[in-house]
């Protein structure tokens, strides 16, 4: 063997070795990525998107799929299972225009879940070619492996946190794009001081009380026995109408109250009077008990007296379930009173004044709800 055929081969021997040795570095690199994808980045990128998904259902559940959708889009909100506090935090200090919301089209939920499978997808895929192909360069795998691991860039999370005031200002995330949905709410008035104004609008306008002037502004009233009820139940149903209502002051908030308050308390029992002959209707209030008058004393069975197709009982059930002012799905319970006060003793049911029955089937309700 020549000196120039022992130079070449120990040359040869060479460059196979330190491709042996770069090959192995680069495979070392591709498996140490491919064991951090599924053990690591895989789970992880599961898990999130079911995070996505609960964030976005219960945003969704409270405020609608289309405000769902906005802060959606925006990136930030959802992905760490606190996406209602998120949004919850900006929604106690700016209203949103419904109507001009109309006018913007947000991805959907779904698009957006595609999105990010996609981007993942993209990731796995590169796992896959890197370790199935050889030839490349470690620093040229290393490159190209770089950003696994990391936080996918489409709807980015939050970093993951049990206090949202622990987390950066969730206000700064929503794109000035969509920032003139967006307007202040007025500064924030405690619940028992809203309650006490719109009580104090209710009972000013209704004349329920004598007001009692505090040099402090304040006002407290002095209700009749025989009213009390019914101003509760006035003040509970302006209340709920405020609190729906956006657009609408506290004195006519109080007309429609009163309006509503006849139609929930008073009306069913006008119409169970004018189905019998000669009957006439008057309210309770206080001691004073509500009765269907003009049949000479007599009681009226809730079973066997119909209104049109439908017995006085089932009449007056459904109205209960179906009418009534609700509080978290049940009957609210100034409202329920009025209406027991307003049921007329002489209506029986299974020879027991039905306001009892009732009374004691929503009583019963109640405990069963909580």
């Amino acid at each position: 063997m020549s000196i120039f055929t022992g130079i070449a081969t120990g040359f040869l021997g060479a460059a196979i070795k330190d491709k042996e040795a770069k090959d192995n570095l680069r495979m070392k690199i591709a498996e140490s990525a491919g064991i951090d994808y599924y053990t690591k980045d895989k789970p992880a990128h599961e898990k999130k998107q079911k995070l996505f998904e609960k964030d976005f259902k219960m945003v969704e559940l409270k405020y609608g799929t289309k405000v769902a959708n906005l802060f959606g889009d925006q990136g930030g909100f959802y992905g760490d299972g606190n996406g209602l506090k998120h949004v919850d935090s900006i929604l106690a200090k700016k209203n949103i225009s419904k109507e001009d919301l109309k006018n913007f089209k947000f991805s959907t939920f779904e698009e957006r879940q595609a999105t990010r499978e996609s981007e993942f997808q993209s990731k796995a895929d590169q796992i896959k070619n890197l370790t199935g192909i050889g030839g490349i360069g470690p620093k040229a795998a290393e490159l190209s492996l770089e950003g696994f691991g990391k936080t996918e860039t489409t709807d980015v999370a939050p970093s993951e946190t049990t206090d949202v005031a622990q987390a950066t200002d969730t206000e700064q995330k929503v794109s000035t794009d969509i920032s003139s949905l967006f307007t202040d709410k007025p500064e924030a008035v405690g619940v028992e001081t809203k309650y006490n104004s719109i009580s104090r609008a209710v009972n000013e306008q209704m004349g329920y009380g004598e007001p009692i002037y505090r040099a402090d502004g304040s006002v407290t009233f002095n209700i009749a026995n025989d009213l009390k009820t019914t101003s509760n139940a006035h003040i509970a149903l302006a209340s709920s109408i405020t609190q729906q209502r956006d657009d609408i002051n506290q004195l006519d908030a109080v007309s429609l109250a009163e309006q509503e308050l006849f139609k929930q308390t008073v009306t069913p029992f006008n119409i169970i009077a004018s189905s019998i002959e000669g009957a006439n209707y008057s309210a309770g209030s206080g001691k004073k008990p509500a009765l269907i008058e003009g049949m000479g004393g007599q009681t009226i069975d809730a079973e066997t007296t119909m209104i049109g197709d439908q017995s006085v009982y089932d009449f007056v059930t459904e109205i209960y379930n179906n009418e009534l002012l609700k509080d978290a799905g049940r009957v609210n319970r100034h409202v329920f009173k009025k209406f027991i006060e307003n049921l007329p003793m002489n209506i029986t049911y299974n020879g027991e004044k039905l306001s009892d029955v009732l009374a004691n089937a929503h009583e019963l309700q109640y405990f069963r709800n909580y």
